[in-house]
């Protein structure tokens, strides 16, 4: 069994920056895709961003694309999202996911707040 501990949320102003951690247990990080998400309330799980094993390869929601980051290091089983120029419509509980057959695995989830 794998567990994701998300690390890094808090309070920010608008235009603010935050980096969030997601570290990994096990041996299986650097093998797999690993993605953020987040949840607003009353609002549908929206990914953020994911990352191959790899590296190579990273993609991003339109919403974040540009001021959003997302990288890994599979020697720390730690997947960052550094988030620069942040907006109030940014605030949500921002989750890790590590992608495998069947069902992913999850983090708990930090919370960050954008605003003033």
């Amino acid at each position: 069994q794998v567990q994701l501990m998300e690390s890094g949320g808090g309070l920010v102003q608008p235009g603010g920056s935050l980096r969030l951690s997601c570290t990994a247990s096990g041996n299986m990080f650097s093998l797999r895709m690993m993605k953020w998400y987040r949840q607003s309330p009353g609002q549908a799980r929206e990914m953020v961003a994911s990352i191959s094993s790899n590296s190579v390869t990273t993609e991003y929601s339109p919403s974040v694309k540009g001021r959003f980051t997302i990288s890994r290091d599979n020697a720390k089983n730690t997947v960052y999202l550094q988030m620069n120029n942040l907006k109030p419509e940014d605030t949500a509980v921002y989750y890790c996911s590590m992608v495998r057959p069947g069902e992913d695995y999850w983090g708990q989830g930090t919370r960050v707040t954008v605003s003033r």
